[in-house]
């Protein structure tokens, strides 16, 4: 048997309020064929039900478009469309942004999972505390080695400026922004230091504006850890990205030490640098030592 499609119900619903959906979930994708299907069956499985879900086909060389075009038979509050050629995330985002026709914008990236109350989480607090321009919230993380780690990478509730020194404050794809001032902002900034920093640039002229944000005390998200991915090239993009928010937050030049620390830590040994991040999460590391002797057999 088919299975039903859904969304009709909230076009039903078209004249008791409005056309436009509460939130629109964002999200690009570049060759994600074999991961997508879990980041969509999250956000369709929301206790929340009054959102659209844009997704950006990134230009995909596998059958990523395929899958979304039948996603969106399926269930017609998810709508696809398409880079003719690869854009990167940035540029893609803000192909997003311009379809969204929410007054909340949700982010998700096409290798982590909603949990079924995120969308209604941040919603209700969106709603109330109005001094907000936006809330993101904890994350348990999924790793190679270790499967599940809880609350990975623990963030503060209320950041300050001062604490964007230390790194990105909001973990992006757990993050729901209200769109009047995410347009102000101008949406992501399209650079070449921005390729894999869109989301830090992004908090910081936010902060830089007058806007705040907020970290949710409960997780909104299964987060894919990828410790393999930073490059030394993407390390010098961050600290041109930190310098630029830095200065525009009014954090320099008594903090430039902080700027370079990307270059600093790009000198620890890949493993050593690993450990330590995993025992910042509570990870055991007599544990972790054992398994990646054995991978290395």
């Amino acid at each position: 048997m088919a299975e039903p499609r859904y969304g009709e119900e909230r076009k039903q619903m078209g004249s008791i309020v409005g056309d436009r959906p509460k939130i629109s979930v964002i999200m690009g994708v570049y060759n994600g064929a074999d991961r997508v299907d879990e980041a969509i069956a999250s956000i369709r499985v929301q206790t929340f039900t009054d959102w659209e879900f844009i997704i950006c086909d990134d230009a995909s060389t596998d059958n990523t478009w395929e899958k979304l075009v039948e996603w969106s038979k399926i269930d017609s509050r998810i709508v696809p469309i398409r880079n003719e050629k690869n854009m990167k995330l940035a540029a893609t985002l803000n192909k997003c942004l311009e379809h969204a026709s929410g007054s909340y914008i949700a982010r998700m990236d096409d290798d982590d999972y909603s949990y079924p109350w995120r969308l209604m989480a941040q919603n209700d607090f969106l709603d109330v505390n109005t001094y907000y321009a936006f809330v993101s919230g904890q994350v348990n993380g999924l790793t190679k080695e270790f499967g599940i780690i809880e609350d990975y990478w623990h963030r503060k509730e209320f950041p300050e400026k001062k604490d964007f020194l230390k790194g990105s404050q909001f973990i992006h794809p757990a993050t729901m922004f209200r769109k009047g001032p995410l347009m102000k902002a101008g949406g992501y900034r399209i650079a070449p230091e921005t390729r894999r920093m869109e989301d830090y640039d992004l908090f910081m002229r936010l902060y830089a504006m007058g806007y705040i944000g907020c970290n949710l005390q409960r997780p909104m998200l299964r987060y894919t850890v990828d410790f393999d991915k930073t490059t030394y090239a993407h390390r010098i993009d961050e600290v041109k990205v930190r310098y630029q928010g830095f200065k525009a937050l009014g954090l320099l030049p008594w903090r430039i030490i902080y700027v370079i620390r990307p270059l600093i830590v790009g000198l620890i040994p890949p493993d050593t640098l690993m450990e330590i991040k995993l025992e910042d999460n509570g990870v055991d590391l007599r544990k972790y030592r054992r398994r990646h002797r054995r991978r290395r057999k």
